[in-house]
């Protein structure tokens, strides 16, 4: 495998107005496919094609894969078509997953973690399973609980039990309060409820779980059809920017870094192009690299949040990737730990310990049945060997065990990937199936 280096190129980010990051970024990208004018891979084996069809959501946390294709990534690692196609919603993107891009549809996507298991087992995609594989995580941190502003009077954060006699009055008057989460079984979910069920309120019977597109979730808030919601950045930002509500929590608080998304592939696809998949892989990790950088941040965001993409202001964007956080209750950080993670910290690593805690979660949800064999899902699911290889190709170190180890949550429960039917038997609300 080749591997070539890329001259840094640097840019004085200060002061930067949206004109002058996407000049930066320009400059930076026209520097970098000049470098590498044949790809990085032109005299090795190469990937066995060149073009892949990767969606994506209008969330900051698909960032890398945006980013991979603005450089020339792609490019660079031998497979110059690749397309990174924007979806609706996440139920599109199982959609069009299951469709393959010889349907029409797409071979891999920035994705909620659990997805590729819940299609896996046929859960999410009518009972006929699609196999899918996981090749790398795409972000740590980054999302958030958001509710109305009627709430500040309860003092609603962290802490969810403020909700409880509110929605225990709603239920009673006929009218259930509604929390609004992207894709059952998907990581707002299942953040939503631990929060909910850390403060006593059962999520399935003291209010309605909907679900709602990312993009849409602010929309809805304003109009009066949800209370409260979990989604990805830039939405819980640009919640408190428009005074439409306020930041409950960060779910970085529920759990410091939490995995989030991944990049999930069909598993038909990675086993007749297992080089392309390598290849892929390659370029997504390098784009993390380059988006963790704080120095990075403003031209990464001048190209996310343009309409073709995420669609926002950069003020909606940007401050949370800083660090800067303004809950919109009066709550502010600075420099903030709390911030979203793309390299740092093993961020890109697809740990399999954690995606045994979402297995787990969605058996304590009833999404998936107790009698799931969920270590042997996450081998069939979990491809970090091929991160591995990828790492090796970039010159980059690798953690020595695919378990992060045992996680820590903010109610002092604790997760040991050892033996997981403690943490569940820990959790005095569940629905088991």
């Amino acid at each position: 495998m080749i591997m070539t280096k890329v001259k840094t190129i640097a840019i004085d980010q200060k002061g930067l107005t949206r004109r002058g990051a996407l000049t930066a970024a320009a400059a930076t990208i026209a520097a970098a496919k000049a470098l590498l004018p044949s790809g990085a891979f032109a005299a090795g084996p190469g990937p066995e094609v060149s073009k892949a069809r990767l969606g994506f959501i209008a969330l900051t946390d698909s960032s890398p894969l945006i980013i991979a294709k603005e450089r020339g990534l792609f490019t660079k690692y031998g497979m110059p078509d690749v397309e990174v196609l924007k979806q609706a919603s996440w139920g599109a993107v199982r959609d069009n997953m299951v469709l393959g891009s010889a349907g029409g549809g797409i071979d891999g996507s920035h994705i909620l973690t659990p997805m590729p298991y819940l299609f896996t087992t046929g859960q999410a995609t009518g009972g006929k399973p699609l196999p899918m594989n996981i090749l790398a995580r795409l972000n740590l941190n980054g999302q958030a609980i958001s509710v109305g502003n009627d709430l500040k009077v309860v003092k609603v954060g962290l802490n969810s039990d403020g909700a409880k006699a509110k929605f225990a009055q709603l239920k009673a008057a006929g009218d259930i309060a509604k929390v609004a989460m992207t894709f059952r079984g998907g990581t707002h979910d299942l953040w939503v409820r631990y929060w909910l069920a850390a403060g006593g309120i059962n999520p399935e019977t003291d209010v309605a779980t909907i679900v709602i597109p990312p993009a849409q979730m602010v929309a809805n808030l304003k109009a009066g059809t949800q209370d409260a919601f979990c989604v990805g950045e830039p939405w819980g930002g640009q919640t408190v920017n428009q005074k439409i509500g306020y930041t409950a929590c960060l779910t970085s608080e529920l759990w410091m870094n939490h995995p989030e998304k991944s990049l999930g592939m069909r598993a038909d696809w990675v086993a007749k192009y297992p080089r392309a998949a390598e290849a892929i892989t390659m370029a997504v990790m390098e784009a993390q690299m380059w988006c963790d950088k704080m120095a990075n941040r403003p031209a990464m965001c001048s190209i996310v949040s343009g309409r073709q993409y995420i669609n926002v202001p950069m003020g909606d964007i940007l401050p949370r990737l800083q660090g800067t956080v303004d809950y919109g209750d009066g709550r502010t950080l600075k420099g903030s730990g709390h911030v979203m993670k793309f390299w740092a910290d093993n961020a890109s690593f697809p740990w399999k310990s954690h995606e045994l805690w979402f297995l787990t979660e969605d058996v304590r949800w009833g999404v998936l049945p107790a009698s799931t064999n969920k270590m042997a899902l996450v081998n069939k699911v979990n491809r970090a060997d091929i991160w591995r290889a990828a790492a090796k190709g970039l010159g980059v170190a690798a953690p020595a065990s695919d378990n992060r180890g045992v996680e820590r949550f903010f109610d002092g429960k604790v997760f040991d990937p050892s033996n997981p039917a403690a943490y569940l038997a820990s959790q005095p609300i569940k629905k088991l199936v």
